[in-house]
């Protein structure tokens, strides 16, 4: 199994999944933390000065959204869950029909809401998205 986390600095969970620039994805096997590693996650930063539509849905939806958040997902897509402070539901959504868990955290330190991730303890906040 493996398990991405949007970070902007390795060590914490991003509050805002379009903006952050990296993904930290973990193996997990048998329950256990196996191996990690930094993966570049294209974000809202490279995608400026494209159109922006408002939508009546709300954030993250439109007729560039979709393509964009493919393409945010494309390099976590051997992952099956992905751990985020703060997201649009557009982006929510476009992850989870490519099969991706998304599970909304205020949990900032990474080691430890991928940990309680594991233990069944993380608690979702779905409030955060937007």
């Amino acid at each position: 199994m493996k398990i991405a986390v949007v970070t902007e600095d390795g060590k914490t969970i991003s509050p805002r999944f379009g903006r952050a620039p990296y993904y930290l994805v973990f193996t997990v096997e048998g329950g256990q933390i196996v191996g990690q590693e930094l993966r570049e996650k294209p974000g809202h930063a490279q995608f400026a000065g494209g159109p922006h539509f408002e939508d009546p849905r709300g954030h993250g939806y439109g007729p560039c959204a979709d393509d964009r958040h493919a393409r945010m997902a494309q390099a976590i897509a051997d992952c099956e869950v992905l751990l985020a402070g703060g997201m649009g539901w557009g982006a929510r959504e476009s992850l989870e029909r490519r099969g991706i868990r998304v599970v909304m955290t205020d949990v900032a330190d990474i080691q430890k809401a991928v940990q309680a991730y594991l233990d069944g303890t993380l608690v979702e906040r779905p409030d955060l998205l937007h």
